[in-house]
């Protein structure tokens, strides 16, 4: 009976917890719909539960403290008058009793505490009950007794062999794909939301494990290798960036651990966000807040590519990396990326769903409903008419009813002929932003 009332007591105690995190974690939204009282509410409902179970408890121990004392008073009394008797019959002297009495009160301590002890006992394994339960939780990404490091021998190509994945048994994701993506390309995905494009990144850094088929990395199954050497050779630019509650230069240190100053500033400044961290008053000392509140959206997503670069991996991967930057610092931060890819030609895949950043890749695969729908480069995909035609003139009939974007869109073309009218002009990565200086986009 108490154990299972402590057991109320601590999943109404979670409860609380869980609202009043989930209400602080997304105050914005709270705000955005003016639902503070309802949060409240919620609040007040879960304490009150915690509250009618911890009175439970608390009258649970008392019974027991009670039934307890009631024992060992009896006990007491029963001792006493037996060693009373047998004073007024003449078998025990008063010495005797006198000794007897102080016996019995010498040995209520320990047995009172004893008693105590193993109550705060029951109720702490209780409490490690979640614990315990964690425990037992079968871990599904097992490395093998015999996984070797990850050799990268030729140059990062990447196969996926008949893929078939699902987060759910009723919801397949991804239905027997198979794609190769060769070393030191630049790859792009692209579809409509929901097809598997970041999934395919999650089972790439095995975060989970297919659930049929298999992907090779230079000809090697990623099930047979360490987890360490594959995380090691993937830089992941992820979808919401992930920021410590630390200072900015911590969470761009964090890409490598044991990076210079001179090196962390370096990758700022090819992430085209060091000159906006050197205006703030505490510079790289900055504090982002927690989970990043502090800070847009678009200085997130360049922290993470600046984490990114301070990496230095083999094999990159971006999925939807520049989606809350505007256009112009959009494309001067690809640019970076772009003669980043080129120095070493490593390979790189892309996920988007603005074409106009991927449309330079070197190969383009869309998805559609978990299949392949087609491969190819920009111009190829366009000249077939399929979902990438489709959704391409569906963007740019978007764009071209907007007349701001479509002055940007002349402003590109006007710095792109300039560009090509001066071949050797070299670009300082420590400058200001400039314009994009890729070849004109194919309509």
């Amino acid at each position: 009976m108490a154990n299972e009332v402590r057991k109320q007591a601590n999943a109404a105690d979670n409860r609380g917890a869980t609202v009043a995190v989930d209400s602080l974690i997304n105050y914005e939204a709270v705000k955005y719909f003016n639902n503070e009282p309802f949060e409240v509410s919620r609040y007040d409902k879960a304490l009150k539960a915690y509250e009618n179970a911890s009175i439970k408890v608390t009258t649970s121990l008392a019974f027991l403290n009670s039934g307890q004392n009631m024992i060992f008073s009896s006990a007491l009394a029963a001792m006493m008058y037996f060693g009373a008797d047998g004073v007024a019959t003449g078998s025990l002297t008063v010495g005797d009793l006198v000794m007897i009495n102080q016996l019995v009160f010498q040995l209520s301590v320990p047995l009172n505490f004893l008693g105590s002890v193993y109550r705060e006992l029951r109720q702490s394994l209780l409490d490690m009950e979640t614990l315990f339960n964690l425990q037992k939780v079968n871990v599904t990404i097992k490395e093998l007794p015999n996984a070797k490091p990850l050799q990268l021998r030729q140059g990062g190509e990447i196969r996926f062999e008949n893929v078939t994945f699902g987060y759910h048994p009723d919801r397949t994701v991804l239905k027997n794909v198979s794609f190769t993506i060769p070393a030191g390309e630049k790859f792009a995905i692209v579809g409509p939301s929901g097809c598997g494009k970041s999934t395919i990144l999650r089972l790439l850094f095995r975060f989970y494990d297919v659930q049929g088929g298999r992907i090779l990395i230079d000809g090697q199954d990623i099930r047979d290798v360490t987890l360490d050497s594959l995380r090691k050779s993937i830089g992941v630019v992820p979808q919401d960036t992930p920021l410590f509650n630390n200072t900015i230069e911590h969470n761009i240190r964090y890409g490598r651990i044991d990076a210079t100053p001179e090196e962390v500033r370096k990758a700022a400044q090819r992430a085209h966000i060091h000159e906006l961290i050197e205006r703030l008053p505490a510079g790289y000392n900055t504090p982002v807040g927690e989970r990043g509140m502090m800070i847009s959206g678009g200085e997130k997503q360049r922290l993470a590519i600046s984490r990114l670069i301070l990496k230095d991996p083999p094999l990159l991967f971006f999925d939807e990396a520049t989606s809350a930057l505007d256009t112009y610092t959009e494309q001067a931060l690809l640019q970076n990326i772009n003669s980043i890819l080129k120095d070493q030609a490593r390979t790189s895949v892309f996920v988007a769903h603005r074409l106009r950043t991927i449309y330079d890749s070197d190969r383009i695969l869309v998805l559609k409903d978990g299949h392949v729908a087609e491969t190819g480069n920009h111009t190829e995909l366009l000249e077939k008419g399929g979902v990438y035609s489709d959704l391409w003139k569906a963007q740019e009939t978007s764009l071209a009813q907007d007349p701001e974007h479509e002055r940007e869109i002349e402003i590109e073309e006007l710095e792109v002929e300039k560009r090509l009218e001066q071949p050797d002009r070299v670009k300082d990565s420590s400058s200001q932003p400039q314009p994009p200086q890729d070849p004109p986009i194919p309509h």
